[in-house]
């Protein structure tokens, strides 16, 4: 583990992967210490920000130090979440297709068959990007032009990930479906979806999308 300054009141831990940083902040969540102030867990990193008041910078960094990195305490240290997307709404599934030299069909149940894990949230409020695609759907590049706009709910893939977009955004990614729950309110402070927590998609038609749209991820 590697820890250095993040300005005067935080740290950032690297870990040797993911999953490790992943265990190290269900760890500090856990002990909790009384000068901690918030936990954000990024890929194989993890910023740990502190009240200056109550520690140091040394002290802070002496103590995560000591906190394994494989532990895991006892109760559920990640939700998992089922998601449902329509993949009719699609804008992009043949290009992605196309690319993988797979049928449509094949591109939906690989994406269908994996269970990803949130490894960050980014690039507007409570956009999760998800690992990691499987082996056949990896590499497909970004548009080349980002759109305008993207609609809120919309599933996309490029490179080894896929995410969500929470909010009507411009966006690059590969839009393969769309799910019709709400992942964010900005407003209401609801953001479900955490850094560690399990997704697994579930496919749904058209009319299933309709009865469901706007109804939050729970």
């Amino acid at each position: 583990m590697i820890i250095k300054p993040l300005g005067d009141i935080g740290l950032l831990a690297t870990l040797p992967d993911e999953a490790a940083a992943v265990g190290l902040a269900v760890s500090i969540r856990h002990a909790n210490p009384e000068w901690l102030v918030d936990v954000v867990p990024a890929y194989a990193t993890v910023g740990v920000f502190f009240n200056p008041d109550r520690t140091s910078t040394t002290e802070a960094a002496d103590w995560v130090r000591k906190q394994s990195p494989s532990a895991r305490p006892n109760g559920p240290a990640s939700a998992i979440h089922a998601i449902p997307v329509c993949y009719e709404l699609q804008q992009d599934l043949n290009r992605v297709a196309e690319y993988c030299q797979l049928t449509p069909d094949e591109v939906i149940s690989l994406h269908l068959g994996t269970e990803y894990t949130v490894y960050a949230i980014g690039f507007v409020p409570g956009f999760p990007y998800l690992g990691y695609l499987p082996e056949k759907l990896r590499g497909v590049p970004r548009l080349d032009s980002p759109r305008i706009r993207v609609e809120p709910g919309s599933v996309g893939l490029t490179g080894r990930q896929t995410g969500i977009y929470p909010l009507p955004r411009p966006g690059g990614w590969n839009l393969i479906g769309r799910t019709p729950l709400t992942i964010v309110d900005v407003a209401d402070a609801y953001f479900p979806l955490r850094v560690g927590d399990r997704v697994r998609f579930m496919r749904m038609d058209t009319s299933e999308f309709e009865k469901l749209l706007g109804e939050r991820l729970v």
